[in-house]
């Protein structure tokens, strides 16, 4: 009987936990590395045909991204999840094939003029097809079997439409335990969707800790806040582009929108444009917009049933091609234009960023994480130059964050999360899905509260009969470079400059303050050139 940690392990992303008991060998969540996290999203550490289930607590990618890639290697048995993430696994999964095939033939373009070997994508669309008729639809508060002395419950976990907690109870001979694992806890009093439901008993808490380490700020109106920089930014004639999670976020955007039109609290362009421009975005607001029974909250419901829609803004409009999504940035007129990916890694985002980011009178306005090593997270730091398509673009728009507008429980809501669990208290809780030092100290900070708390490494063993860690984790495999990279003696003598350089900048500690400048500017300059 045992819980081995395969993702999300000292990070933010990659959530993947498998249990070992009653024979049988189960998967919670199967998602894909992202931003700083990413190493390695080939190597799975177990092998794919050995897993007989998987149980997905939420459509999020970091959370579900590489199950095409466990079927791909050999899985075959059922993927279980609620009625609502089956429908949006439909379309994301999907949508995360396309984009591996995509980017591989893209790498293959430039790297035979570079003489480098052909690269495959992580998985193709057929793998995602494949993965989808493995769905099994579960509905809130349904103990399922999976076997002989294994069954698991899905409960509201409010973080995003469909999203679960997975209660999982073993029983070996007179050995029993049950494990509750969070999956990404929701942050309360959130538009549309149902606060996180009370869970109180277990043995193990697998429980996640994004924002661990602070707070989201004082809930000041998010419709409030997102019509001043509205009116702000339409008053200088500028574009506000909204870096938006494709499920879940754009949905609550639009609610929020919605009430900003029809309070009138936009009057510096009362008639202005919203533009959702993202193929996967319209998908899952055509889902959102279905029968959402069973998971809205009553306010949402009772708009529901006077017949209001909950995502129809005026002035609303959704695009589909290239074309559409390029003319966007010919037409001058304000507008709000929401786009994915919602870090700005990949997608239409980095086309509107290039041609609005350099322009003072526009802004950019982020509505949820972003995680270390990438763009949007570059961006609330205050970097003043980006590369954009090989091209350096400035940053001279306004970048804004609303503080509170977030589907992740924020500090205090996590301590109120875990509280739950003291009659009594569960006898080992494992924090995950956080930064690595986030997850440390959220575990220490339990501690102190009188829980046993610990932050397991990747591939962890633990047993849950015993209560004891078996097999220490490990850091997880790098990501592998490119044989032509590997091997050439110049990348060699690059690497080997960048630590002497680290070296120097060490020795400089005491300089001053105009050596330091003057010394920052130079680095400042070759990034510049050289970021690519």
């Amino acid at each position: 009987m045992e819980l081995r940690f395969f993702g999300a392990a000292h990070a933010v992303t990659g959530s993947c936990h498998c249990v070992a008991a009653c024979g049988m060998q189960i998967l919670v969540d199967c998602g894909l590395q992202q931003g700083r996290d990413e190493v390695d999203n080939q190597a799975f550490p177990f092998s794919a045909s050995r897993i007989d289930a998987v149980l997905v607590t939420h459509a999020h990618i970091d959370h579900s991204g590489r199950l095409p890639l466990l079927v791909k290697q050999g899985f075959r048995g059922p993927i279980y999840a609620t009625g609502l993430t089956c429908k949006l696994l439909s379309i994301m999964l999907l949508d995360s094939a396309h984009i591996q095939e995509s980017d591989a033939n893209w790498a293959n373009q430039k790297g035979r003029r570079a003489g480098k070997e052909a690269v495959e994508p992580l998985y193709t669309v057929a793998d995602a097809e494949e993965a989808l008729k493995l769905l099994v639809p579960v509905e809130y508060g349904q103990t399922v079997s999976l076997g002989e002395g294994v069954r698991f419950r899905m409960t509201d976990a409010g973080h995003l439409l469909g999203s679960a907690y997975v209660e999982l109870w073993l029983r070996e001979g007179t050995v029993a335990r049950k494990l509750v694992f969070s999956g990404d806890i929701g942050n309360a009093n959130q538009p549309i969707i149902r606060d996180p439901q009370p869970i109180s008993d277990a043995d193990y808490v697998i429980m996640e800790s994004t924002y661990g380490d602070r707070n989201h700020g004082a809930h000041t109106g998010y419709t409030a806040r997102l019509a001043e920089v509205l009116n702000d930014t339409f008053a200088k004639g500028g574009n506000v582009i909204i870096p938006s999670f494709a499920v879940g976020r754009t949905q609550e955007l639009l609610y929020f929108l919605r009430e900003i039109k029809l309070a009138g609290l936009v009057t510096t362009l009362p008639d202005f444009e919203v533009v959702v421009d993202s193929p996967l975005a319209t998908q899952a607001t055509q889902i959102f917009s279905g029968d959402l029974t069973g998971y809205l909250d009553e306010d949402a419901l009772a708009l529901v049933a006077d017949g209001v829609s909950l995502f129809q803004v005026d002035g609303l409009r959704l695009t589909q091609t290239s074309e559409e999504s390029k003319a966007l940035n010919a037409d001058m007129t304000p507008k709000v234009i929401v786009s994915a990916s919602g870090m700005c890694d990949a997608g239409r985002i980095r086309h509107h960023l290039k041609h609005n980011l350099w322009r003072p009178e526009c802004a950019v306005v982020f509505v949820g994480y972003q995680a270390q090593g990438t763009l949007g997270r570059a961006l609330l730091e205050g970097k003043e130059h980006v590369r954009l398509f090989s091209e350096d673009v400035a940053v001279r728009a306004s970048i804004v964050q609303l503080d509170g507008m977030s589907s992740h429980a924020d500090h205090d809501g996590l301590i109120r999360w875990i509280s739950q669990f003291d009659r009594p208290k569960p006898a080992q809780v494992f924090v995950v899905h956080g930064d690595g030092a986030v997850c440390e100290g959220f575990a220490s900070e339990l501690n102190r509260m009188g829980y046993r708390a610990h932050a397991p490494e990747w591939r962890e063993t633990f047993d849950l009969a015993a209560g004891v860690v078996t097999e220490k984790g490990v850091a997880p495999p790098k990501k592998p470079e490119s044989k032509w990279q590997e091997g050439s003696p110049a990348y060699r003598k690059l690497e080997e400059a960048g630590r002497q350089l680290l070296e120097v900048i060490g020795r400089n500690k005491g300089g001053t303050n105009k050596d330091l400048a003057k010394f920052t500017d130079q680095i400042r300059a070759l990034i510049q050139k050289w970021d690519r």
